[in-house]
């Protein structure tokens, strides 16, 4: 055995490694910051800057999926399934907020444990929407979405793998369900709410009316 050449060998291969690792690292960092600040402009209704922001996210992920086709290991070892999941999200958070049908995996481009979690994330960002819209007076559109969170989470419920598969989906689906639950009531606060709102002014028109 020449200890010599196979050493060098062991360097060339590791170094090759550590370079689809730096690589990775930086497309995997650039699509979370990219696919974040889609998120907060699908939020601020800013529709071109979004698909602008989520075109750019995608061109890191498939950098950093190019990078790490030779090496598996880099490829699975976290920081690429979070980058996926976070544009999961946005692609998700964006059909959502918009009123547009889902997309599926295969059209977002991601595998099936970042797309499952990125789709537990958007029901938060759901959530959001909600809200925002309880707060304009659009209880209708509110409660479609609502309806869209409970869809989604009606997925995520039958996956029962393990966490090592699913990348902790369980968790992730539990805090949808809690998520779920707070904005159901929110929802159920403010119909009651503008119901009492509209018997008050009835009833006010009913006294102009009669006096």
């Amino acid at each position: 055995m020449d200890l010599r050449s196979l050493t060098e060998e062991f360097h060339r291969r590791f170094d090759e490694t550590m370079a689809a690792r730096e690589a990775a690292l930086v497309a995997s960092r650039k699509a979370i910051r990219s696919s974040a600040n889609a998120i907060r402009a699908i939020h601020r209704a800013e529709a071109d800057e979004a698909e602008r922001l989520m075109d750019e996210a995608r061109r890191a992920l498939d950098d950093g999926e190019a990078a790490t086709e030779r090496h598996q290991g880099v490829r699975h070892a976290g920081f690429l399934h979070d980058a996926q999941k976070e544009y999961a999200e946005a692609r998700l958070t964006e059909a959502v907020v918009f009123g547009r049908e889902l997309p599926d995996a295969d059209a977002v481009g991601v595998p099936p444990a970042a797309y499952l979690n990125g789709m537990a994330e958007a029901i938060g960002e759901a959530r959001r929407t909600v809200l925002d819209l309880l707060r304009g007076g659009w209880p209708g559109r509110a409660e479609a979405i609502l309806a869209t969170m409970d869809d989604m989470y009606s997925v995520l419920v039958t996956m029962d793998y393990p966490d090592a598969i699913t990348g902790n989906l369980r968790r992730s689906t539990d805090v949808a369900r809690s998520i779920i639950e707070k904005t159901r009531g929110d929802l159920s606060v403010s119909l009651v709410q503008q119901e009492l709102r509209d018997a008050l002014e009835r009833h006010a028109e009913d006294l102009r009316g009669g006096g």
